[in-house]
């Protein structure tokens, strides 16, 4: 009669690093990352005219037409700051509103779309969004930096 065990030989497997995988070794998110997310998300925000104050709009249209001026900010992270650690990060923003807008109601909805977009896109927490109006766009202004047309 056979036996209703297995004799067969078993491999034993042995782990080697222990932990899951995805949590071996450190991920760093550079700043300049962050201001990209947080700039893209406050833009998505209606009520939202620019960012950043009017002088350094004028800078950057200006350096966006040298060839080899992209020292600065790019027209993404203008009138964005961010400051980010390990696990956590703190935001200043610098907006310009459209005329008419409740600027509060701009304001929270900025935060919260900066808020979700850096924490679902980064997983760090989000501490503070600091956001600092410099201006109202009038209906009759016209903008200091055209928009780019494409060609």
């Amino acid at each position: 009669m056979s036996d209703s065990t297995d004799s067969s030989p078993r491999t034993s497997v042995t782990k080697r690093g222990g932990g899951d995988p995805a949590s071996r070794g450190r991920t760093t998110i550079a700043d300049g990352v962050v201001e990209k997310i947080a700039g893209l998300a406050a833009r998505d925000v209606v009520g939202v005219h620019a960012m950043g104050s009017g002088f350094s709009r004028t800078l950057g249209a200006v350096r966006d037409r040298v060839p080899g001026g992209g020292g600065g900010k790019s027209g993404v992270t203008r009138g964005v700051k961010a400051e980010v650690g390990e696990v956590q990060t703190a935001l200043d923003l610098e907006i310009v509103v459209d005329y008419g807008v409740s600027i509060n109601e701009v304001a929270g909805s900025v935060r919260e779309n900066v808020i979700a977009a850096v924490e679902r896109m980064t997983g760090l927490e989000v501490v503070e969004v600091n956001i600092a109006v410099s201006d109202v766009k009038l209906p009759d202004e016209e903008d200091e930096e055209p928009e780019a047309r494409l060609q």
